[in-house]
This record gives structure tokens, C-alpha cells and sequence, in this order.
């Protein structure tokens, strides 16, 4: 008698639940802490945690939009979309856990973050500030951070080879 494989999706979860309980931590001290616009200085020069909302979407794309209100809802909308199909992926691939599915429970915990801010305020919280040398790179938060460390991670895996590659290539040889 065969067992299913148990499965893992309330880890993977839990991942998510993290990063949106970080990204809405994070984002409350900020704003009780930190005026509008003000900043702090972490590393002289490099790294400040600021205090900045942004209405566009991402390196505040749309943001200075004719019609505000729309982008908002239309930002919302597909960042919702987005969220519905990597939670359809993760249960579907939620037997295991591995870099794919860690990648997508990153992903899927940074858009709830982003899409609540969006949702309840009209706007998403964001305080991280980054220069290097002469360049500065735009504000971003939690959530922005585990969506870009998920899509690293799914990027890695479609271009490093995978085991039954290798395994494949060692058999033929």
C-alpha cells in the first residue's frame, strides 16, 4: 500500500505569512517613526531607511498618472491576479519544498504585502534607501525585496541545470 507524499504547503505558508507580517512590521515603525519624506541615516552615503509612499507601481512607475484612482485599482486588481495564480502553483507543486516553491511563497507573501498597502491606503509604504557610488537606487520595502529575491530564485532555476540533467548526461556517458 502506497501513502500519498505528505504535503508541505503550510510551510511554504508560513513563508508567506512571514514576509507580510515583516513588510506590515516594518512599514507601521516607519511611519510612526519617521516623518513623511524624512530619513535616517544607516550607513553614511550607502543605506537610509526613509519614509515615502508610492502611488505607481514599481520604481514608482504610473505614479504621476492623470487618473490616479484608476492605476491604483488597476494596480490592485493585477497584483491580485498575480497573487491568485503562484497561490494556484503552490498548491499544486506544495508537496515538496524546494527552491521553486520557496521562490513562490517569497513572491506570493511580497504581492499580499504590497496589494493590502494599496488596497487600504491607496498607496504602498516604502523606506529602504540604497546608494551606491553615485547611484541611487529607487525606495522599496519588505514585500518589493521578497519579490525580487523569489523571481532570483526562479531565475536561478530555470538556468543552473537540474539534477535529472546531470544525472541523465552521467548515464549517456
Amino acid at each position: 500500500m502506497s501513502f500519498p507524499a505528505p504535503r508541505r504547503l503550510h510551510w511554504l505558508l508560513l513563508i508567506s505569512a512571514v514576509v507580510v507580517f515583516l513588510d506590515r512590521l516594518t512599514k507601521t515603525l516607519v511611519s510612526a517613526s519617521i516623518p513623511l519624506g524624512g530619513a535616517v541615516p544607516v550607513i553614511p552615503h550607502v543605506l537610509r531607511i526613509t519614509h515615502w509612499t508610492n502611488e505607481g507601481a514599481a520604481f514608482s512607475l504610473f505614479a504621476d498618472s492623470a487618473a490616479p484612482n484608476t492605476v491604483r485599482w488597476a494596480l490592485a486588481g493585477f497584483a491580485v491576479l498575480v497573487a491568485l495564480v503562484v497561490l494556484v502553483a503552490l498548491v499544486r507543486l506544495g508537496s515538496r519544498v524546494t527552491s521553486i516553491t520557496v521562490a513562490l511563497a517569497l513572491v506570493f507573501g511580497g504581492a499580499l504585502g504590497n496589494v493590502y498597502d494599496r488596497i487600504v491606503y491607496g498607496s504602498v509604504v516604502d523606506f529602504i534607501e540604497v546608494h551606491i557610488l553615485t547611484y541611487h537606487w529607487p525606495d522599496f520595502n519588505v514585500a518589493d525585496s521578497a519579490i525580487v529575491v523569489g523571481a532570483c530564485l526562479l531565475l536561478l532555476d530555470t538556468l543552473l541545470p537540474s539534477k535529472s540533467d546531470s544525472s541523465q548526461a552521467r548515464a549517456s556517458s
